[in-house]
């Protein structure tokens, strides 16, 4: 009966010692301490160097399944006509229902005034959709600017474009 006695004991105590946490430390290592409802998601991202460019991707999961995108990045140009950067890129989704990929390029121009991208993708199984953006801000004076930008998406052999434009006159009084 004793035994008993001690090894309940002993048990007791090393669970209250599994469930207790000293005053402040949940704020002082917050990683530690968290809740399954704030737990994010486990993704793995690299970023490397290589060559003039980088090679990008990230692995995970999320409530839809598992994921996968890569790709490598380079910047074209950069001086005074702008700045270039090239962008090609693939993704796989594995899902309940199936899975989907995406292979694309894209390509992104600025500078101080404008900046206009052209991106292509294609979903393998699917159609190739090409999107086109620019927009553009001009100071015609310390007090007055015009801004403009449009953006045109086609599905490649369905239907017409998508097409969207805006302007704006802007001044200071």
């Amino acid at each position: 009966m004793h035994s008993f006695l001690i090894c309940t004991i002993v048990i007791f105590v090393c669970a209250y010692a599994q469930v207790s946490v000293p005053p402040g430390y949940k704020e002082k290592y917050p990683q530690y301490y968290y809740s399954k409802q704030a737990r994010h998601p486990r993704d793995v991202t690299w970023d490397k160097q290589v060559g003039k460019g980088k090679v990008f991707g990230t692995l995970g999961n999320d409530d839809q399944g598992l994921f996968g995108k890569g790709g490598y990045k380079q910047e074209i140009f950069n001086d005074n006509r702008g700045k270039l950067e090239g962008q090609a890129y693939g993704t796989r989704v594995l899902g309940a229902d199936g899975g989907t990929s995406n292979l694309g390029g894209r390509l992104d121009w600025s500078n101080k005034d404008a900046k206009a991208a052209l991106d292509i993708s294609k979903q393998i199984g699917g159609r190739t959709s090409v999107t086109a953006t620019g927009s553009g801000v001009w100071n015609l004076d310390k007090n007055t600017r015009i801004s403009a930008g449009g953006a045109i998406s086609q599905e490649v052999g369905r239907g017409k474009p998508d097409i969207a434009v805006q302007g704006q006159f802007q001044h200071d009084f």
